[in-house]
């Protein structure tokens, strides 16, 4: 593998490409990819045929495998790539680790993460016909409150005095997945700030702030999360 691999992802506000981001750092292999940064407000360069022809949904990200073929969705290619390099097993060591953070991962990414980006995406139209396509105000109010609801029950596992979910001494994907989840709800479009609201997330929140892997994830700059952008 020593040819790095095409990678086509967006700004670090966007939380899927950031999950991967995020665990290419920690899994030590950032540089080995050659990354394409689409621009995605307002024009949607992901959804031109360009893209489309690789990953006909039209999201990232999207990685170009040295055989000529495309693996998308995120979870897909950090399972892929954490099989495929040696390393930290981000996804877990064991079976059970495995199970437990693809658990994890689940319920964050649905029952949070998932909810926080539609409310974003159905409350204002700042990026354009191409990527908003539904104006409902009602619907997003209504994904907050199903993304507040199971953030206090993360909060409540959490509140054990674990560092991490799975309990162990190093984040794995879940956790990255719940980061980024916090960091969308900090966006101001959004407006629903988890580390406010929940002590334990909080916590968790700070305590990857102290990660040098994740502050290189976002050396964009581009989060809108001021305490990542505005670092020097």
């Amino acid at each position: 593998m020593a040819d790095k691999l095409a990678l086509f992802t967006s700004p670090s506000a966007f939380p899927n490409p950031q999950r991967l981001r995020i665990f290419l750092h920690e899994k030590g292999i950032a540089d080995r990819f050659a990354e394409t940064v689409y621009d995605m407000s307002p024009v949607g360069e992901q959804r031109g045929w360009r893209h489309l022809r690789m990953n006909p949904w039209g999201e990232t990200p999207t990685l170009a495998l040295a055989d000529g073929s495309f693996l998308s969705e995120t979870s897909a290619i950090a399972r892929y790539l954490d099989d495929t390099f040696e390393g930290r097993k981000i996804m877990g060591e064991t079976a059970h680790e495995r199970g437990q953070d693809q658990m994890w991962d689940n319920r964050v990414w649905v029952h949070i993460l998932y909810p926080i980006v539609t409310a974003f995406h159905v409350l204002h139209q700042g990026l354009g016909p191409k990527l908003e396509l539904t104006h409902n105000p009602a619907w997003g109010e209504h994904s907050r409150k199903v993304a507040l609801a199971h953030a206090a029950l993360v909060d409540r596992h959490l509140s054990d005095g674990r560092a991490w979910l799975l309990g162990g001494d190093q984040p794995t994907f879940s956790d990255i997945t719940l980061a980024t989840a916090v960091a969308f709800s900090k966006y101001p479009v959004n407006a629903t700030p988890l580390d406010e609201r929940f002590e334990h997330l909080d916590a968790l929140w700070r305590r990857w702030q102290t990660r040098p892997t994740f502050l290189a994830a976002y050396a964009d700059k581009q989060s809108g999360v001021p305490e990542l952008d505005d670092r020097p």
